[in-house]
């Protein structure tokens, strides 16, 4: 259950205001509270490309690896979005690079999927696991193939 101030932590969240994160947190705010989705205020400000948010959030005690109700991450989001920034900032927090969601897909897929090459560069170097497959069987490489993406293709090799 969301409380108000909770609430009103993952509004600020979503709009990347630092300042009010802090004042929310030093409020006592849950930096581990959801929504109806499972988004956490981490997801959300990574959802936003808010990298200055999503560090407070870490500093603060946010759950890096928290899953969503669909087992989506944080991490997840940045290689959706394409922000190798923040996906950085997350694996130095110890984000998990071959987490997987309900429908085994990982960040890799996703970067691969939405041709965020940078991100896909991010998270090989990190370790991410290219031969992991979803539940239709795909990798990462699969899906980049897919969708004719020859530079992730090349660096999923």
């Amino acid at each position: 259950m969301v409380f108000a101030q909770s609430e009103d932590l993952i509004t600020a969240a979503r709009a990347g205001d630092v300042a009010a994160i802090k004042q929310h947190l030093q409020n006592k705010s849950d930096v581990n509270a959801t929504d109806h989705r499972g988004f956490s205020p981490l997801i959300i400000a990574v959802y936003g490309g808010h990298q200055d948010a999503v560090a407070v959030l870490l500093e603060a005690g946010a759950k890096i690896n928290h899953q969503d109700v669909t087992g989506n991450t944080a991490l997840m989001g940045a290689a959706f979005k394409g922000y190798p920034a923040i996906a950085e900032l997350l694996i130095s927090k110890g984000a998990d690079v071959n987490l997987q969601n309900g429908n085994g897909g990982t960040a890799l897929m996703f970067a691969s999927m939405f041709g965020r090459n940078d991100v896909i560069k991010v998270l090989v170097n990190h370790g991410a696991d290219k031969s992991i497959k979803d539940q239709r069987g795909l990798t990462a490489l699969d899906l980049a193939t897919q969708q004719g993406n020859q530079e992730g293709i090349a660096l999923l090799q």
